[in-house]
Formats: C-alpha cells, sequence, structure tokens
C-alpha cells in the first residue's frame, strides 16, 4: 500500500502546523485531531513520522490494550528460564522517538488517557505499583498458587526522619515521626493487599482499607480465615468482616485491664498469623522502607509494592530452581 507524504494532504494546515510544532518542540506533550472520517487524521500523523530523524517508529494503540501492554510490565517468562528480573517494554516505549497514534482516543478506557496525558505532559513513562506487582501476583497464582484458606493482616511501624503526608508521632519510638504500613498475606506469607499511614494510626483502623487493596485484587471472597492479634479484637472490626462475607474470623483475645500485672506472663502463640509476622520481617530488610525518606503517600506506596514485587521474584526463582541439585531449598 502506498503511504501518502505529509506534504501530499491538501488543506488541513492547521492540524499540520500543530503537528510539526510539537515534532520540533516535545514540551508541547502532543496534539489532539479532531475531524470526521476521512480527514487524512491518521495519514498526517504516519507522515509526520516518516519526517522525524532517523527510522522513527509509528506506533498505533489499540483500544483494547491493558496498561501493562501500554506502560509495560515484567517479564515473567525470562525470569523462569533465566532466572533474573527483566522489564518488558510497552507501546510507549516502542513509540519512544517516534509518534503514538490513538484513534478514537475518546473510546480509550479513562485511566489509560490519564496515563498518556501523565507521560506526555512530564516525558517519562513512570512504571508505578500495580502494573508491576499485579503482574507478580498473578504470575505467583499461575505458577505456585495463593493460598487463601489463612489469611492474616498486621502492621508494621518505622521511621520517617522527614516527615511529610501519611506520617505521625511513633508510640514506640519516643514519639518520633514515623509512619507504618498494614499488610495481608495470604497462607504462605506472600501479600496481596496492603495500605499506609502515620505512625500513630491503630492498626485496626487500616484494616478496613487493606482489605479494600485485597477486594481491588478480586481475591476477597476467596478467604476462608482471617486471622488477627488482640488489637483488632473490637466490635467494629467484627462487624467489617461480617460487612465483607468474612465469616471466619480468628482474633486473639484482648487482656482486661489489670489481669496483666496479677497473672504470670505467658509466651502467646501466633498461630496462623506467623505468616504476616515473617513477611513484615522480609519487607522491614528493605533500607527505604525501613527508614523511609519520601514525603508523599503515594510514593510510600510505591516503595512497597516493588518490595512486593521482588519478593514474589525471589519466590519465583526458588520455585523454578527447587529440583536443582545446587538448590538448598528451604520453605521461607
Amino acid at each position: 500500500m502506498t503511504r501518502l507524504r505529509f506534504s501530499a494532504v491538501v488543506g488541513q494546515e492547521q492540524a499540520k502546523a500543530a503537528l510539526l510544532m510539537a515534532a520540533t518542540n516535545p514540551l508541547l506533550g502532543g496534539v489532539l485531531l479532531r475531524g470526521d472520517k476521512g480527514s487524512a487524521k491518521t495519514t498526517l500523523a504516519r507522515g509526520l513520522a516518516a519526517l522525524l530523524p532517523g527510522d522513527a517508529p509509528f506506533v498505533e494503540l489499540p483500544l483494547g490494550a491493558t496498561e501493562e501492554r501500554v506502560i509495560g510490565s515484567l517479564d515473567l517468562a525470562a525470569l523462569l528460564v533465566d532466572g533474573e528480573p527483566r522489564f518488558r517494554p510497552g507501546l510507549l516505549a516502542a513509540a519512544h522517538g517516534g509518534v503514538l497514534y490513538v484513534d478514537e482516543i475518546n473510546l480509550l478506557a479513562d485511566h489509560l488517557v490519564d496515563t498518556l496525558l501523565d507521560v506526555s505532559v512530564s516525558g517519562i513513562n513512570r512504571i508505578e505499583r500495580d502494573g508491576l506487582v499485579d503482574e507478580a501476583l498473578a504470575g505467583y497464582d499461575r505458577i505456585i498458587g495463593l493460598d487463601l484458606s489463612e489469611v492474616a493482616v498486621d502492621g508494621s511501624q518505622h521511621k520517617a526522619p522527614l516527615g511529610g503526608e501519611g506520617t505521625g508521632p511513633n508510640p514506640v519510638d519516643r514519639g518520633k515521626c514515623g509512619w507504618k504500613w498494614s499488610i495481608a498475606t495470604e497462607r504462605n506469607g506472600i501479600p496481596i493487599g496492603w495500605e499506609q499511614a502515620g505512625a500513630n494510626r491503630d492498626d485496626c483502623v487500616l484494616l478496613a482499607a487493606t482489605l479494600d487493596a485485597v477486594d481491588a485484587r478480586g481475591l476477597l471472597a476467596d478467604i476462608e480465615t482471617l486471622h488477627l492479634d488482640r488489637g483488632y479484637d473490637n466490635s467494629i472490626v467484627r462487624a467489617l468482616c461480617v460487612e465483607l462475607g468474612i465469616d471466619d474470623l480468628v482474633a486473639a483475645k484482648r487482656r482486661k485491664p489489670g489481669k496483666g500485672k496479677t497473672v504470670k506472663k505467658k509466651s502467646v502463640s501466633l498461630g496462623m498469623r506467623w505468616p504476616v509476622e515473617r513477611t513484615n520481617s522480609w519487607m522491614s530488610n528493605f533500607g527505604q522502607l525501613r527508614r523511609n525518606t519520601d514525603r508523599f503517600i503515594h510514593h510510600r506506596l510505591d516503595q512497597i509494592a516493588l518490595a512486593v514485587a521482588l519478593v514474589i521474584t525471589v519466590k519465583l526463582v526458588k520455585w523454578a530452581d527447587r529440583w536443582s541439585p545446587r538448590s538448598r531449598w528451604v520453605r521461607s
């Protein structure tokens, strides 16, 4: 098929001028072409790519594309074959230095439109929490399998010396500025939902947001038993679980006032809460989580998501190598 050159289109002078300005000044962010069918919108876009220096690509974004297909994702196939995590570039990377064309952008999903606008304004394709970590979770579920028969939720408090939103005085660190995360894990300790807040927020206050994050991944309905510590032993938490359809709740009983002074202290069994305690220990090994210097909530959530993706990656690598004579596979 013969392609018309940019200059072969008759008329449409304003559209041509806008496209040429966008090509010479990328800070403009892009061009929105509006017109009836047959008004040469696609032809002009293809012709612009031919005018750009080098072998500039022309990439069309299909309306049914997923966010991972647009921005990129973790290449799980390479992870299992080579044992190394690799990034799989998306359509934005394929169009770098050329033209990314979206026909009938009004029909594109709103969250993808927001992503394209962010990239066009900032010039940066930011791979954030949901795309990468959800791909890792889906891969783990596909290869090993998430065990939602026993789910536990707990919080963990850490330092935030620079303050910022989502921080507060840490009651276990002499009131210094800190933050905390609340995390839900499946039976083997794989995180399936999380939230963050100031270090002075009670764990039970974050339970609803944590379970909402689990629900957003379509996993809430599969939870059979939810395990919580004594900090969640109250009527509000029980009512929330009933509302969410969680009918098997195991929560350690809160000690009655004064009982702890007269009774000899005994060790408390963690039961099926030990996986979330172990996961909190894993997460605390990441320095930027243990002593966080971010000042915005979404940055901390991104840090958590990156840590979760790395934890899952390690688990997948160990699983792939479990039969190797050199492997010292330990279920941890």
